[in-house]
């Protein structure tokens, strides 16, 4: 579906016959509904009765299950609830019968971003349902380029243009990484297919042959993580984002936050859960001297008839059988650096991510820096749940993707409107008036905003106190699930960690809120030229915002407000999608 819309858009858009009566707003609207006939396929394909266990498909490079086509449903809503930040229509200005706005220049990039927000996204749904290195790559690579592009869509900006050309080189060291930690794994084991690779290492720990690959798989799983932490800007590697959320125009900033995490998010969860070699291990066997020991998350007991493999949850039936004997040292050794080395990578960016994402956030006075800081600070709550890998560390991870879906879409969507009310501008060029909107590039920007724009100023304090976990709303319940999965799990300090960082990121959340509440002169008017365009003594407020957007900045702060008062269909679904992960 959304590869056939991308061949008719191409097409719509290289005929001039069609271009000239075809206005870039109608783009916009096309993509999104687009994305959500696209969502209704994809929820439709829940009735076929196969779809349980997983359906491959070309060739096993995919794999389609219940969980990667909910998240699709998922990511198709919100990239259509994304595209209606762009200003479709406004109020068209006959001033004394000579002045009048210019309406395509107000969405004059809008075909080009629906185009590549088709192509982004084309990549991300790619990514979710891929069972196959393969299939990874060429999917985390296609999402990749539509991001480069739309970094540097609004070609007059140096600033865009310097944030695109910095994202697409970093963004290309990143998937270099990721190619050659798949070119290691595919020589070492000569497999692509995730299962595939999962049975020869579950086979070689048994037999006790796992030394001849292990290391080579595990260093090419290691830079596979290492390139996808990259790209979700997790800290140490995280010194790109801010610097291209700040350059990046808002409407684009809002993509890069959302979409482009999500995907990988799930891809590093289905990595965990079909490879097996990443994240928490806390099953038991029997060493060589006769006592109980941490390894993996089966215990493997050897028999006086052979190796037989022991789940956690029978390891009570196997301690009670006599003929229980020592392992083999060449069992002993099976791949620890393996298991915990990804484990401990996971754990040491997560831990990184927490401090340098909520210290350094305090010294930013740039709106999208701070809230690129702030990403970052969430990402670190996110890889906590991830190298945990239990049960509940999974269902605490998806909702709290959720979450942050949710409340960072409405904080963008806010900032965004009120961008199209402070900084509006007229500029009379070539005898016609074009409307000029310019982001918020400064806290200071919000001063006053809560005099003048009341709702919109309350609705983004609701965001900033989710985002700081202050109770009851839906932010709290995320940073809680996490905490209460870690201290489950006996990760005290890592808890301890996320709940002063906590703390302390809500000190500059705090200074956002009381810039938006001090009381400020300046009135968000604006200019338009005279007749002979040398002087502006005539002012009129433009209204950019269009009814769905203000709906759907309404509808998401009900839900992260009152999120308490009907938690059930959230959680329930979290927790099906969780425990489906391991035993389906």
């Amino acid at each position: 579906m959304i590869f056939s819309s991308i061949l008719i858009l191409i097409v719509a858009m290289a005929l001039s016959s069609f271009n000239k009566f075809l206005s870039p707003a109608l783009f916009l609207r096309i993509t999104s509904i687009v994305f959500l006939f696209a969502g209704v396929l994809s929820l439709n394909a829940l009735y076929i009765q196969s779809i349980g266990s997983g359906i491959g498909i070309y060739s096993g490079l995919f794999h389609v299950t219940v969980t990667s086509q909910l998240l699709e449903v998922f990511l198709l809503i919100i990239g259509s609830l994304i595209l209606v930040a762009w200003p479709l229509k406004h109020n068209l200005i006959n001033f004394s019968g000579k002045n009048k706005i210019d309406e395509l220049q107000v969405n004059k990039y809008a075909s080009e971003y629906s185009l590549i927000v088709l192509f982004s996204t084309l990549g991300s749904l790619l990514l979710v349902s891929s069972s196959d290195i393969v299939s990874m790559y060429l999917s985390i690579e296609l999402q990749s380029f539509g991001l480069y592009i739309l970094a540097s869509l609004y070609k007059e900006s140096e600033s865009a243009t310097s944030a695109g050309l910095k994202y697409f080189l970093l963004g290309g060291l990143s998937s270099c990484l990721i190619l050659l930690g798949a070119g290691l794994v595919y020589a070492f084991t000569g497999l692509t297919n995730f299962e595939a690779i999962y049975s020869l290492t579950s086979v070689s720990q048994m037999t006790g042959d796992s030394n001849n690959f292990i290391q080579g798989l595990s260093l090419g799983l290691i830079l596979i993580v290492v390139g996808f932490l990259f790209k979700i800007s997790a800290a140490p590697l995280h010194n790109w984002s801010p610097d291209v959320y700040d350059d990046s125009p808002t409407i684009v900033t809002i993509w890069l936050t959302i979409m482009a995490k999500i995907s990988i998010l799930v891809l590093l969860l289905e990595l965990q859960t079909q490879i097996g070699l990443i994240g928490g291990f806390s099953s038991l066997f029997i060493s060589n001297g006769g006592y109980l020991e941490v390894l993996s998350s089966t215990s493997l007991l050897e028999l006086g008839n052979g190796i037989v493999l022991y789940p956690l949850t029978l390891l009570s039936q196997a301690l009670s059988l006599e003929n229980l004997m020592p392992l083999n040292s060449s069992v002993n050794s099976i791949s620890t650096s393996s298991v915990y080395v990804l484990k401990n990578l996971l754990l040491i960016s997560s831990l990184l991510s927490l401090i340098i994402g909520t210290v350094v956030g305090l010294a930013q006075n740039k709106i999208k820096r701070l809230l690129a800081y702030s990403t970052i600070s969430h990402i670190g709550f996110m890889l906590l749940a991830l190298a945990i890998n239990t049960e509940q560390s999974i269902d605490s991870l998806i909702f709290y993707i959720i979450q942050y879906t949710i409340t960072n879409l409405n904080t963008f969507l806010i900032i965004i409107a009120l961008s199209y009310i402070i900084n509006q501008s007229l500029i009379k060029e070539d005898k016609k008036l074009i409307l000029y909107i310019k982001d918020l590039k400064f806290l200071s920007e919000l001063k006053g905003q809560f005099y003048s724009n009341p709702l919109l100023s309350l609705s983004l304090t609701i965001c900033l106190f989710s985002m700081a976990g202050t109770p009851p709303l839906i932010g709290f319940f995320s940073k809680q699930f996490v905490l209460y999965s870690a201290i489950q799990s006996g990760y005290y300090f890592m808890a301890i960690v996320a709940i002063i960082v906590s703390v302390v990121s809500a000190s500059y959340y705090l200074k956002i809120i009381k810039i938006l509440h001090t009381e400020s002169e300046n009135t968000s008017e604006v200019a338009l030229p005279s007749s002979n365009g040398l002087n502006n003594t005539n002012t009129v407020s433009l209204s950019l915002l269009t009814n769905f957007h203000s709906y759907l900045i309404s509808i998401l702060t009900l839900t992260i407000l009152l999120f308490v008062i009907k938690p059930s269909l959230i959680l329930n679904s979290t927790q099906l999608l969780s425990l489906s992960l391991f035993y389906i």
